[in-house]
């Protein structure tokens, strides 16, 4: 790897690698200890968009490596605005060893790993939000101890996040079902990616516009907001739109099974997701939260001391 900018990038062995570090890595932790494979290493972080998850799992999971990271506002950097993202890219590859920005443009991201000297991370992009999608993967396969053969079923917005485990699936086999609201249907461009990953690894891939027909036989259910940040004027028309489409005690029970939960956060309770499934015994989000730090932490030491992979 020489960027991570999103998982159609990858190849099955890179994934398979990064997730069997990330369980090393966490192994580690949860003993007491931690490698610092990155020690006098610096991450420079670019946000356009304000975060939570994000920030601190880098942040903290960066220093359990022997690292440092440095937090770019939107105030301070306005990449694209103040100057271009080229001149951002350039300068500073001369002063950190990696890069990560959270952002608006996907082609903003691309740009970056065009025009920098170092590693460049997607932190999440409109099109893409690969950390995301690889340190569920990770969750996933604590839970079951396997990822091929297994269902996952989305529902809601087709957005970045539909896009990374779409592809995150066809890149170890597992089934996946997409059911968005018409007209809110994962990109053409990602559902064309995601169709060669699956074809390649023989996994099933299927978009519909019937949340019923997703989660039949589903051993993982996988929401997100309706709204995505920078859609906030858009969320009122949305939501008599994505009605049908709530993760709730009624669906679940369609699946014919036990389904694990997921969900990204933020949660808006009461839309997307009820309380009542979102606190529930079949919930893994916190555990999915958590998992977003240790899979970081492989892909910086991934990207950064490749020879460990």
């Amino acid at each position: 790897m020489k960027h991570f900018v999103s998982l159609s990038d990858l190849t099955p062995q890179e994934v398979q690698k990064l997730l069997a570090l990330a369980s090393r890595l966490k192994e580690e932790w949860r003993m007491g200890g931690n490698s610092p494979l990155l020690a006098g290493k610096t991450l420079g972080m670019i946000f356009q968009k304000p975060s939570l998850r994000t920030r601190v799992s880098f942040e903290v999971g960066m220093g359990q490596l022997g690292g440092r990271a440095l937090y770019l506002s939107p105030q301070e950097v306005q990449m694209g605005q103040r100057e271009p993202v080229a001149d951002v890219a350039r300068v500073l590859s001369r002063y950190v060893d990696i890069i990560l920005a959270r952002v608006f443009a996907h082609a903003d991201i691309e740009e970056l790993a065009a025009r920098a000297r170092v590693p460049v991370i997607n932190a999440l992009s409109d099109y893409s939000h690969p950390c995301q999608g690889l340190s569920d993967l990770f969750t996933i396969h604590e839970k079951f101890g396997r990822l091929k053969g297994l269902k996952l079923a989305y529902v809601g917005d087709g957005n970045n996040v539909a896009h990374s485990l779409l592809f995150a699936s066809g890149l170890v086999g597992m089934d996946i079902s997409v059911a968005t609201p018409r007209g809110f249907e994962p990109h053409a461009k990602a559902q064309d990616r995601a169709k060669e990953l699956a074809q390649a690894s023989g996994s099933r891939m299927e978009i519909t516009n019937d949340p019923l027909v997703a989660v039949q036989g589903a051993d993982v259910i996988y929401t997100d907001v309706w709204t995505s940040m920078g859609q906030e004027e858009e969320r009122e028309k949305r939501k008599p739109i994505f009605t049908l489409y709530q993760i709730n005690r009624q669906l679940l029970e369609k699946s014919e099974g036990q389904p694990l939960v997921m969900h990204p956060l933020p949660a808006h309770r009461g839309e997307e997701i009820t309380s009542e499934i979102l606190e529930g015994p079949l919930s893994i989000v916190y555990d999915q939260a958590e998992n977003r730090m240790h899979l970081q932490k492989a892909i910086l030491v991934g990207l950064l001391r490749p020879e460990e992979l």
